[in-house]
């Protein structure tokens, strides 16, 4: 069985801004059949489309308003994953900014340290009638689906969760995945990130109980949602946003001055095809500024490749 995704990370890449063709992924798929491994893939929760004789991730042309996401915490017995394992899993789904479904559950676990217990709450003894890993798992895999996994500090949350699936026997999960961390140090100011600490700077969350899965959960969604809220209306897919999380940087809205700025760096007009193709690329750009007045920008502009900007408060360097 297929469990691994295997593209290299150019292919990767590809996959979420100008394409990849049906050559490349045979080559490197080598003697597997590639529509029976974009299925295997789909059930591990990355969908990946063709459109126009090129494959791309499903979430490139996905609009942040119709995406689901799967806001996700564990709590766990160690912080290693091929040691320890989960103790207890919340999670949300939010659609446009509304929950739609809730995930929770303990999980039957014959160690838990008493250092463990003191910050979570959680002992043995708690989760001696939870049901078994296994279980829970295969329950969540579901849950999962092909929704976008969204954590604070998604690597830790993400590697334990595709790791307890191996472990009990299930594929690896694949799914799209955003850091929460990443996103509120790109939208909002502040002396630490830590959720706890967020939580009390923004009043997210007034009963939240830290380090317990579903509470935290509520609590990174209400800071998720916020965090796209302050991003604004010209980063609209979910392609771009996590594209744009990945880069150092502040997220701003360039909005009106950087069409203009780019129309006349490029000699287009105000209007008509040409000015179109931009005002279309900006809304789909991944604005990444270092300082107030600078930003980098990577934008496609209907060509079908990617060009750098550099925008700053007397212009545009256009590197093609």
């Amino acid at each position: 069985m297929l469990t691994n995704f295997i593209l290299d990370k150019k292919s990767l890449s590809k996959l979420s801004t100008c394409g990849l063709s049906y050559e490349v992924i045979k080559s490197q798929l080598k003697n597997e059949d590639i529509e029976f491994t974009l299925e295997m893939w789909r059930a591990q929760g990355l969908d990946i489309i063709r459109y126009n004789a090129l494959y791309y991730y499903a979430t490139k042309f996905l609009p942040i308003k119709d995406t689901i996401f799967s806001i996700v915490d564990v709590e766990t017995n160690g912080s290693k994953a091929d040691k320890h394992q989960i103790i207890e899993i919340g999670a949300i789904k939010i659609l446009n900014g509304e929950i739609i479904d809730t995930f929770e559950s303990l999980v039957h676990c014959e160690e838990i340290n008493r250092h463990i217990s003191e910050i979570t709450g959680i002992s043995v003894e708690d989760t001696k009638n939870a049901p078994s890993l296994k279980h829970v798992m295969q329950d969540f895999k579901i849950f999962l689906g092909d929704t976008v996994f969204v954590a604070h500090d998604v690597k830790f949350d993400f590697k334990f969760v595709s790791s307890m699936m191996e472990k009990t026997g299930l594929s690896p999960i694949l799914n799209r995945h955003l850091c929460s961390i990443n996103l509120a140090e790109r939208t909002i100011e502040s002396y630490r990130y830590g959720l706890s600490y967020l939580n009390d700077l923004l009043d997210l969350h007034k009963d939240a109980t830290h380090h317990r899965a579903l509470s935290d959960a509520i609590t990174t969604a209400k800071l998720f949602t916020k965090s796209l809220d302050l991003v604004g209306g010209n980063i609209k897919t979910v392609a771009v946003i996590v594209a744009a999380v990945a880069i150092e940087g502040r997220l701003v809205d360039v909005g009106i001055i950087a069409c203009a700025t780019l129309r006349r760096k490029l000699g287009v007009g105000a209007s008509g095809a040409g000015a179109n193709r931009i005002d279309t690329a900006i809304t789909e750009v991944s604005v990444v500024a270092r300082s107030a007045a600078v930003a980098h920008i990577n934008i496609h502009i209907g060509t079908g490749r990617i060009t750098a900007f550099n925008l700053n408060v007397v212009g545009v360097r256009v590197g093609r």
